[in-house]
Formats: structure tokens, sequence, C-alpha cells
């Protein structure tokens, strides 16, 4: 097996999660990282056990690397994935791809053109309970959907003192709850569902209108009180909640809500599909267990176990029934089928999310933003 040599751009939380994920498949080789200083990068390095260590970008892009993971700010995706294709790196980009349509429609086109392997880390797609709905569904095991309810909650931003750069709209984009989590529950909806939104109406509500920026690295007043004088206080023009109506191209309809300000919800990701045969119920906090509702008959629990499953979605199960996995194995799972497709070095057949999907959930986005704006319906 070829060694495929790997870069990883951004150390930040989800940096050493696609890090720790790399180290789990065989033929992958992390080759080095970067961060925007070197002082950084070398105390990054030595937290991860990484030999080469880059203060720059464009320094990683110069070494013998065959991919790139981008998991930087929003900001930079599009600067550092549309610098990589021009090297002739194959991309994997963190959510979202860009942070508009246009520089999105570039970097596909890009891909493209260049013949590389693109995709987008919408890595809850790899929870094996959701490639089993999506399979049970393709058999024809749902029916015809006649309704979707899906919410993602969590509590980090829940106080007026809870302050991260997805909070600056220069840094993260015009909206913040919807694209940060909301992008992560509209792909999984389409993807198992097989149904395109058609048509958005959204409603958002900044719960902290000013919240307080700490004037001090994180670290340096970690577990300490603090005074007032460590704070400024900062107007806030994205939302923390946000429920939006949704039309699917079957003519059926469907409704989502998104929180960051959910005390005691976590990462809670939670989906209720109904058909015309069954409903399917998963969410992300007990991510092993998927709910199957039925008229007529005792309803199902069905627990994560490859000798349970269909075949197609059997693969993304490591390890036996009872023996959990969670969200570090999604990441696995994900790359797992990135590397096979840069092995056969071309993007025919893939099952991965693409940088075609990074910009559905662009437009998305952007449509609902522009019906929270103006208060109607917005045609995706």
């Amino acid at each position: 097996m070829k060694t495929i040599k790997v870069g990883v751009a951004g150390l930040g939380f989800i940096g050493p999660a696609h890090i720790e994920a790399l180290r789990r498949l065989p033929g992958i080789e992390l080759a080095a990282i970067s961060e925007t200083s070197e002082e950084l990068a070398k105390s990054k390095a030595a937290q991860l056990g990484v030999e080469k260590y880059f203060g720059s970008y464009e320094e990683l892009l110069k070494e013998d690397i065959d991919c790139i993971h981008i998991c930087t700010p929003n900001y930079l995706h599009f600067e550092m994935a549309k610098a990589a294709l021009m090297a002739g790196k194959h991309v994997i980009c963190e959510k979202p791809l860009a942070t508009t349509i246009s520089e999105g429609e570039e970097l596909l086109k890009l891909a493209q053109e260049k013949g590389l392997i693109h995709a987008v880390h919408f890595n809850i797609r790899y929870y094996p309970l959701v490639r089993q709905m999506k399979v049970m569904r393709e058999k024809g095991e749902l029916g015809e959907v006649y309704s979707i309810i899906g919410s993602y909650l969590q509590d980090w931003l829940f106080y007026a003192t809870d302050y991260n750069w997805r909070l600056e709209p220069e840094l993260s984009g015009k909206s913040k709850a919807v694209a940060d989590i909301g992008s992560h529950l509209m792909d999984l909806l389409e993807y198992i569902s097989g149904l395109k939104i058609t048509e958005v109406m959204a409603d958002f509500k900044t719960i902290h209108q000013d919240r307080k920026k700490p004037l001090k690295p994180v670290e340096t007043y970690s577990g300490k009180m603090l005074q007032p004088e460590d704070y400024a206080d900062v107007p806030i023009s994205t939302e923390d909640y946000a429920t939006v109506m949704l039309r699917f191209d079957n003519g059926n309809k469907g409704v989502i809500t998104v929180s960051q300000v959910s005390a005691g919800r976590k990462n809670r990701l939670s989906l209720e599909i109904s058909g015309a045969k069954q409903s399917f119920s998963w969410n992300s906090e007990t991510p092993n267990e998927m709910w199957i509702g039925r008229r007529d008959s005792a309803n199902q629990l069905l627990m994560r176990d490859p000798s349970l499953f269909d075949k197609e979605s059997a693969t993304l199960i490591s390890f036996p029934g009872g023996h959990n996995e969670g969200f570090p194995d999604t990441s696995k799972q994900m790359f797992k089928e990135v590397y096979e497709q840069i092995r056969i070095g071309n993007m025919k057949n893939t099952k991965f999310p693409t940088f075609e999907d990074g910009l559905r959930e662009l437009l998305l986005c952007e449509c609902i933003l522009e019906s929270n704006e103006k208060q109607c319906w917005i045609q995706v």
C-alpha cells in the first residue's frame, strides 16, 4: 500500500480531531502541520507529537504532501483551499467550504478542472445508524417522506461571557448557529431522505445582544474568577437561535430549530423522519441506537451492530455490537472513504461529502439569511 502524506492546517478544536482519526488509518503519514505563527505551531507540535511544523500555510504547501486538511477559522477556507488546489494537493476542508456562494463555486470548478479529490467534513453522516437510515430509505422501508423534524442544540454560548471567534462575522461569516451547526443538520436531512429543500422560511434570535470578550488568552485565567476589567463589551449581530420551516421537492414539509444557548444540551443533533410506512428517529448524544416507529405493530429500537445492518452501512462499523463507537469514529470512517478515492485517483462513485455538498450548504444558508431578513419564504 502506497503511503499518502498529509498536512493539517489549523490546530484548534477540530484539527487535533482530524489528526487522531488520521493516525488510526493504515497507509497515512501525518507529514506536517501549520499554525499562524512558528511559536504556536511548535507548541501544538509538541502537544500532538508531530515532528515537522510550520508557522505559515504557505510553508506547509511547499512540503511533499499529497493531501491537505483545512481546519482553520472560516474566513481562511477559500484562500487556503484555492492555494492547495493550485499546488496540486487534494483537499479535505472543514465546513463551511467558503463564506460566499461565488467562492464555493470557484473552488468546485477549480477542483474539477484539476482532477483532484475534494471533500467537506460533514462527518455526522458517518455515524453508522445515519448510513443505515439512508440505506433503509433507498430500499423502500420508509416509504414516501411525509414530514421531517430536526434540531441541533448546544449550550456552549449560554452565558454572555462565553466568547469565541465564531461570534465575529469577519472571521466566521454572516450566520453563526445556522452556518455552524444548522449546516450539519440540513446536510443530514437531505442525505438521509433523498429530498431537496426547495423553499425556506426563517426566524432568528440573538439572545445576547452584547457579549463580554476576554481581553486575555483563555489559558491565562482558566478556572479563575474574572474581574470586570478583564472583558470588553462587544455587540453581536449573528443569531444564537433559529427556527426554519422547510418545503421539500416532494411537496411535503419540515422544520428545524438550532440553538447554541440551550442549557444542558452539549451537542445534540436530533431528527425524526416520518414516512408512509414507518418513522425513523435518532440523536447524536445516543448515537448507537435508532428508534423505528410503526402504527400497527410494536415499535423497534435498533442498536448499532454490524450483524443486524445492511451491508452498505455495516462498512462504517469497526467493532461488534455493544462496543460503542462515537464522534471520533465518524472522522475516521469518512477519511477512510476519502483516501480510498485518492488511491483510485478520480471522483467517480464517491460516497463522501464533496465541494458540491459544501456549495449546497452555502446556498441554503444564504437563502435562510435572506428569509430571516425579509421575513418571507425564499426559494432555494
